[in-house]
């Protein structure tokens, strides 16, 4: 039977799991994730535990943070202050917003604090520095 490869089309049941049981993703109540194997379409744990596994297989896979989003990087933590942020604009703590930077490249941020004088976004992953585990079913190899 055909293994999944390099360069091969794939679509996988998945569902992710934090280290505490909580279900983060799961793409069990809609259509198979389809990627390419080998193409950084997905993070690179999930895309070796792909690689050469069987239509049909299922197996459950542990993801340490570096092979998922990484790790927390104090870095892309950043207080802005409140006077840059429109005024119409009301923001809470878990907001999720989007920064431009100056070439126009939209950099996903989420709003941590909200303080009198600034607010402070954080741009890492909100799965960074976690490990993952997935329960992997592949469905079908496209070639």
């Amino acid at each position: 039977m055909a293994t999944a490869k390099s360069g091969d089309t794939v679509r996988v049941h998945y569902t992710g799991r934090l280290d505490d049981g909580t279900v983060f993703d799961s793409s069990r109540e809609r259509e198979p994730l389809e990627f390419t194997v080998g193409s950084g379409q997905v993070i690179t744990g999930f895309e070796r535990a792909v690689e050469g596994m069987e239509i049909g297989e299922a197996r459950e896979t542990r993801v340490e943070a570096d092979d998922a989003y990484g790790e927390r990087r104090d870095d892309l933590v950043l207080d802005l202050p409140k006077e840059q942020v429109p005024e119409d604009m009301e923001i809470a703590p878990g907001m999720r917003l989007e920064l431009r930077q100056p070439d126009g490249q939209a950099v996903p941020v989420t709003v941590a604090e909200v303080g009198d004088e600034s607010v402070t976004l954080d741009a890492n992953h909100p799965l960074a520095g976690q490990p993952l585990t997935f329960e992997l079913e592949l469905v079908e190899i496209a070639g």
